[in-house]
């Protein structure tokens, strides 16, 4: 561990504050030269102190990065601070893509059309631009078509700290799934920091076909 530990977790906390955008433990430890994995443990004590003092600013952590946020239950006093506040949403065909990537991954275009019933390209290709999926590399199949994942910016947009905090599905029928998972993930949105709460939409609908 660090000798001067109360400077290096002052540093973190000024760091995390500049960023904006989640600050990995990597880069961090780069800037204090520091072992990652000592980094990674103030940053998670950190995290705590903030949870502990339930105060307007928390810590929330994205796969191995860090985020000051804010909490939901202060959102409509930000939101009439900030009036107006312009909210987008994902399309429901969007949404329904996302939430089958999300829990097949990596999972093909010809997998998401088939469980759809309906092509999905241009809905794949609006998320991608949207940098809420990814191509996680090709699968064996004939062709050896792209499979693909959801991101780190998924995450962040719809408060996960893991792909592992998506809702459970073994209590839900598969006929109910992808629209459950699609509600799911559209209420995410609703429930977590106001950092999270602009959405994105679909431009045109022939593009959520």
């Amino acid at each position: 561990m660090m000798q001067n530990k109360k400077a290096a977790m002052s540093a973190l906390e000024s760091m995390l504050f500049i960023s904006g955008e989640p600050l990995d433990v990597k880069s961090a430890a780069g800037a204090l030269d520091a072992d990652r994995k000592d980094v990674l443990e103030l940053l998670e004590e950190l995290k705590s102190e903030y949870d502990e003092k339930q105060g307007g600013i928390r810590i929330r952590r994205i796969n191995d990065s860090f985020q000051l946020v804010t909490p939901a239950e202060n959102n409509v006093f930000i939101e009439k601070l900030c009036t107006p506040v312009r909210v987008k949403r994902l399309s429901q065909a969007a949404l329904e893509v996302l939430a089958i990537i999300a829990y097949q991954q990596p999972v093909t275009r010809g997998e998401i059309d088939s469980i759809r019933g309906i092509k999905s390209e241009r809905v794949i290709d609006n998320l991608l631009n949207k940098d809420l999926i990814k191509v996680t590399g090709r699968s064996d199949a004939i062709g050896r078509p792209y499979t693909y994942g959801t991101t780190d910016q998924f995450l962040m947009k719809f408060g996960f700290s893991s792909i592992k905090d998506l809702p459970d599905l073994d209590n839900f029928d598969e006929d109910r799934q992808t629209r459950f998972t699609a509600d799911q993930l559209e209420g995410a949105v609703h429930e977590t920091d106001h950092q999270t709460q602009e959405e994105y939409s679909e431009e045109q609908d022939y593009e959520d076909q």
